[in-house]
């Protein structure tokens, strides 16, 4: 992430509600503030802003926004969860650590190589705050997902993170790596844009995995350190940036580009979902920003999967089911097929949502070991598995997967209900994916020993 750069969101007004509010919340929950993360800019939010920047009221002009760029830049530390601290004289490492209520072992952890006892006047150190950096009572978008992985890489120099490719919009889309075993395994998340529950799931299991290896503890069931050094396990925890920013109501505030370019491409995705009035805006958007399905753009029988949705009336750009003018023509697609190929990745998971059931087929294909490694996942998880359903049984991600290499790959559908998914759910779909998280890696090498 070192050439990547957070986008400031837009400046945000008393009275104002919605996502980029929550985080506001957040970070100053995070601060030590008693306040509500109910998305609303109000009164009490307010008050914690203006405390937080030590001001006195009558001096500011509410009529200017209540958060700006500066106050998102002074924001910053309590959603990427840590901060940069130059060592004066005099201090102790345990002082700095105690500053901060950071346990020292994690000081230690983000600053690798590090005497205690001897460090030096002018030393930039990393300082992790205290607490889990994934949070679950918020909405997961492009900015926080840029945050977290960012706050991982400081917080876990172990852990390693980049970017596979570019939306259409021009975001990263971020992939992290952790482990340095010759066992590649790759999963994935938020291939549809109102899916987007399942990027914290892999957010969490990367802070947990990061964590568990740097107490040497067991993630769940497996010493961390024992899959640290088997396998490298790779996370692009959000394949679709700019469709889960425009479902969740911030894409013109964290683009980084002209509002005349941002009102060309909303203005475009309402013509589009003009063209489908059945399909609810933005709630029901799945494509990517230009209203490609990027789980419909691998070449896994495309022309199959092109025959059905045409007959099903998707013939044209549309929030959802619109395979695209050719296979790999969707940069969001494309990336995840380019990164996959520079790769030997040995198992996928792709996360979607809805229903509690892993497709683990391609069409007669049985790759070694994918029954019983599945059945496993049903055991830990108590998803059912299931073959495909034929409507949606080409041109995903994992059909290629499977077609290509002949190795286990999967489909989780994650949670019940109408999507997107509401965070209530989150912790019960984390407690029933997170042995599958860690299965995928362990079960490979139990598998292989059978």
């Amino acid at each position: 992430m070192k050439n990547d750069r957070i986008r400031y969101p837009g400046p945000l007004y008393f009275g104002d509600d919605g996502v980029l509010v929550k985080y506001v919340q957040l970070a100053l929950h995070r601060a030590g503030y008693d306040v509500k993360i109910d998305g609303r800019l109000g009164k009490s939010t307010q008050a914690a802003v203006e405390h937080f920047l030590k001001e006195d009221t009558n001096e500011r002009d509410w009529q200017q926004p209540v958060v700006d760029r500066d106050v998102w830049q002074r924001l910053l530390p309590y959603l990427k969860g840590y901060v940069w601290h130059r060592v004066e004289e005099g201090e102790a490492l345990w002082q700095i650590a105690g500053k901060y209520q950071t346990p020292l072992p994690k000081v230690m952890i983000a600053n690798p190589g590090l005497d205690p006892d001897r460090i030096q006047i002018g030393t930039m150190l990393v300082i992790p705050l205290p607490f889990p950096l994934v949070s679950e009572e918020v909405e997961y978008t492009s900015f926080l997902t840029a945050c977290i992985v960012e706050g991982l890489e400081k917080r876990y120099p172990y852990l390693e993170a980049g970017n596979i490719g570019s939306s259409v919009m021009g975001k990263p889309i971020y992939y992290m790596r952790i482990g340095k075993g010759e066992t590649e395994v790759f999963y994935n998340a938020s291939f549809h844009a109102n899916e987007w529950i399942t990027t914290p799931v892999l957010l969490k299991f990367a802070e947990s995995f990061a964590k568990a290896y740097g107490g040497c503890n067991e993630l769940f069931t497996v010493p961390a350190a024992k899959l640290f050094w088997s396998y490298s396990l790779y996370l692009a925890p959000m394949v679709n940036p700019d469709g889960v920013d425009l479902v969740n109501g911030v894409l013109e505030q964290v683009s980084g580009l002209s509002d005349e370019e941002n009102e060309t491409y909303l203005g475009r995705t309402m013509q589009i979902a003009a063209g489908y009035p059945q399909i609810p805006y933005p709630s029901g958007w799945k494509a990517n920003i230009a209203g490609t399905d990027l789980n419909l753009q691998f070449p896994a029988g495309w022309e199959i999967a092109r025959g059905i949705k045409f007959e099903q009336g998707y013939t044209t750009p549309a929030p959802r089911d619109y395979v695209g003018e050719a296979p790999l023509t969707a940069p969001e697609s494309k990336a995840v097929y380019d990164f996959t190929r520079e790769h030997d990745f040995q198992l996928i998971l792709a996360y979607h949502t809805q229903g509690e059931v892993i497709y683990w087929k391609y069409l007669d294909y049985e790759p070694e070991h994918a029954e019983e490694i599945v059945r496993y996942f049903e055991e830990v998880s108590g998803y059912v598995a299931e073959k495909t359903p034929y409507a949606s049984a080409y041109a995903g991600y994992k059909d290629w997967f499977i077609m290509e290499y002949v190795r286990p790959g999967y489909t989780i559908e994650v949670g019940t209900g109408i999507n997107p998914l509401q965070m209530e759910q989150f912790q019960d779909i984390y407690e029933k994916n997170r042995l599958i998280l860690e299965g995928g890696m362990s079960q490979l090498e139990q598998a292989g020993q059978e």
